[in-house]
């Protein structure tokens, strides 16, 4: 099964995933992958798929979050000649592609609730219409799902059906983040690494012990295919030599100050983990409160620069924040409650994390006039995920 989609890793977590993929591989029943972005669900997927009796017949991967709604029931199932604006010719979905064969239904928490019934029926009876048609139609299809959200959770907030939720568990397999299996990583960077090399024609002379006790300590969010890129990234600006600390620190910003900020105890819970992601994406607001904050200090004689919010993972000087006389020039001036909250260095701290998400989709999208297209973009996030944000936090878009 490694050989077949080219798997790594030693560790206790790896081997016990592989064990339940193996027993899974052969059976037709549905699978539910789940695991944060970049953990590698897609390699699950491919490896349930070459190691099934499907395995000499097509694996359809499909994408759900980045399918606009209004189209996605056509490109699953298909359509009719003539049966909307555009649709100038019949059309087979990717589920009469894949007859036969495998479907791997990545993000398919991002699946519009409408649609979500359709593919129920296919579980149930592997029955699907035609978008513009009325007779139903056959297929003989294995389906493998993969999202990193809360199903659970999901269903909860009315977000995902959950007969459809219930059929998908029936065998769930979590794919774990690299922080829990730290010990396959020098496997891990040893592929990338040999791999670029030989397609770039670039020397690759590998990693110092140093630099990958360095690379073990950090908190990798992007999982392995982030570490895949920062192997590319570090061969490319350092040709034919030995990546030491200096240079991997120098590829994950770690300064000497900040280093300890930005590598994560690896035992904190995946949730915190995640809003801290969008708490980094914050970064760039500091730049601009420090400018608020030398406008609006620059004619007081006790004004000195206060260094940045330590919420937003930089230093903090406490003998500054902690003066109360600096708060009580400012208050003597036309400063309202707003302003004061901002340039306050501990009021951002008493925020809590779902204010910040709220303010920095907020922010987003006043930079990009309402663009929810640009603002999912920058967010790193689908548009349907955006489009729920905006609802639950009463937005304006």
């Amino acid at each position: 099964m490694r050989r077949s989609v080219g798997f790594i890793g030693e560790s206790d977590e790896m081997i016990e995933m592989l064990s339940l993929v193996s027993q899974v591989a052969l059976t037709d029943i549905s699978v539910l992958i789940t695991g944060e972005s970049g953990s590698g669900k897609d390699m699950i997927a491919q490896a349930i798929h070459k190691n099934s009796k499907r395995k000499f017949e097509s694996l359809i991967i499909v994408n759900c979050a980045a399918i606009p709604s209004g189209i996605i029931e056509s490109e699953l199932f298909g359509h009719k000649k003539g049966s909307f604006t555009g649709a100038i010719e019949n059309k087979k979905g990717y589920f009469e592609e894949a007859d036969k064969g495998s479907i791997f239904l990545d993000e398919i928490g991002e699946l519009p609730k409408e649609t979500q019934a359709k593919l129920l029926r296919v579980i149930e009876s592997g029955e699907f219409i035609r978008v513009g048609e009325s007779k139903s139609q056959k297929t003989n299809v294995r389906i493998i799902a993969a999202t990193n959200r809360d199903l659970k959770l999901e269903v909860n907030k009315d977000n995902f059906r959950q007969d459809l939720y219930f059929r998908l568990k029936t065998i769930n397999i979590n794919v774990p983040p690299l922080r829990k299996h730290l010990s396959d990583i020098n496997l891990f960077i040893e592929r990338f690494g040999l791999e670029f090399s030989d397609q770039n024609n670039i020397p690759f002379k590998g990693f110092s012990p140093d630099a990958i006790n360095l690379m073990k300590n950090y908190n990798w969010p992007g999982n392995i295919r982030e570490l895949k890129n920062t192997v590319e990234s570090l061969l490319v600006m350092n040709k034919g030599e030995r990546i030491i600390p200096k240079m991997v620190s120098r590829q994950l910003n770690l300064s000497d100050t900040e280093s300890s900020n930005n590598l994560v105890p690896v035992n904190e819970n995946s949730d915190k983990i995640e809003r801290e992601l969008i708490l980094k994406q914050l970064l760039f607001l500091r730049q601009d409160i420090n400018e608020i904050k030398q406008y609006l200090l620059s004619n007081s004689s006790d004004a000195e620069f206060i260094k940045t919010n330590p919420a937003l993972f930089l230093p903090v000087d406490k003998a500054k924040t902690e003066n109360s006389s600096m708060v009580n020039n400012l208050e003597g001036n036309d400063i309202n409650d707003a302003q004061l909250r901002a340039i306050k260095d501990d009021a951002v701290g008493e925020i809590t994390m779902t204010e910040i998400e709220r303010e920095v989709i907020e922010r987003y999208l006043k930079e990009f006039k309402g663009n929810r297209r640009k603002t999912a973009k920058a967010l790193d996030i689908s548009e349907r995920t955006l489009y729920r944000k905006i609802k639950e936090y009463d937005l304006q878009a």
